[in-house]
């Protein structure tokens, strides 16, 4: 079974349109899901937690259509964003109080083991914690009921690098332990480089790539060479390509006929997320 299946779904917000024919993310690993700013992420996770009403389609989560079956399914899911909700002036004790009743399997020693990891004390203000202690509070309440899904919308955004790894290493493990499954939205594509086993590349409202992380970086390659070997025909090999005064470099998802094409004329590079990204969007 799948944690989310998206079928033919839709939705218009103005000029901007959202068309996904099929989107399956795997249970029990950690999808990313990347596209610059504007993509359509937020929508998506919007419409997947039930935010959006969406115009068409079908949404499951663990085999249950989400209007169906809102509270069970709520119950499953954990979720971290970039701008909580949270009410500023309110101690964390608080907040805890008030949401943790809507949840039969909250774990309050869970929660006290992550507050004692993180050095967070409850009795404090939410707007008196630092960017990365506010965000380190939001993923303790996520992760505090045990989820089995875990929804993530650029929560690592404006965080410095160190607290960036400290989320993701307490996420890894919650996982590991938990068996539970992470749909992971940023633009940071570095945090996924370190942790994430399935990618899905989302552009001007469209997946425009899937599959599994090792899969994509191993069949795309980074060509550079000379301006001369740019003609009609070797252009088709590319995804895109930027050509400057030294020459070109350009983006294969066909390393193999790449070969055949350039030959060793050429210099092959590995691409990381963020290489995918530009030339994907750029082309």
């Amino acid at each position: 079974m799948n944690a989310i299946e998206i079928k033919n779904l839709n939705k218009k917000l103005g000029d901007f349109e959202l068309s996904i024919d099929n989107l399956e993310i795997k249970k029990g690993f950690i999808s990313g899901f990347i596209g610059p700013n504007g993509s359509g992420k937020t929508t998506t996770i919007k419409l997947i937690m039930n935010m959006l009403f969406k115009d068409s389609g079908s949404i499951n989560i663990f085999g249950k259509e989400y209007k169906i079956d809102d509270i069970n399914i709520k119950e499953l899911i954990g979720y971290v964003s970039d701008a909580p909700g949270y009410v500023h002036e309110v101690k964390l004790k608080d907040i805890k109080k008030g949401i943790s009743v809507f949840y039969k399997n909250w774990d309050e020693k869970l929660y006290k083991k992550y507050l004692q990891k993180f050095k967070l004390n409850e009795n404090k203000i939410y707007k008196e914690l630092s960017k990365g202690q506010q965000k380190k509070f939001e993923l303790i309440m996520a992760l505090s009921h045990h989820p089995k899904l875990i929804i993530m919308d650029e929560p690592t955004a404006n965080l410095d690098p160190l607290v960036r790894n400290e989320f993701l290493e307490i996420l890894q493990e919650h996982i590991e332990k938990e068996e539970a499954t992470v749909f992971y939205s940023t633009h940071i594509t570095s945090d996924l480089d370190k942790v994430c086993d399935y990618l899905v590349f989302i552009y001007d409202g469209k997946i425009i790539l899937k599959g599994d992380k090792e899969s994509i970086l191993e069949n795309h390659s980074i060509i550079r060479g000379n301006k001369s070997l740019l003609d009609n025909e070797t252009k088709k090999a590319l995804i895109s390509y930027n050509e400057n005064s030294f020459g070109f470099d350009g983006l294969t998802n066909n390393v193999k006929n790449s070969h055949e094409i350039f030959g060793e004329e050429v210099v092959y590079d590995k691409p990381n997320l963020e290489d995918l990204l530009m030339y994907y969007t750029r082309g």
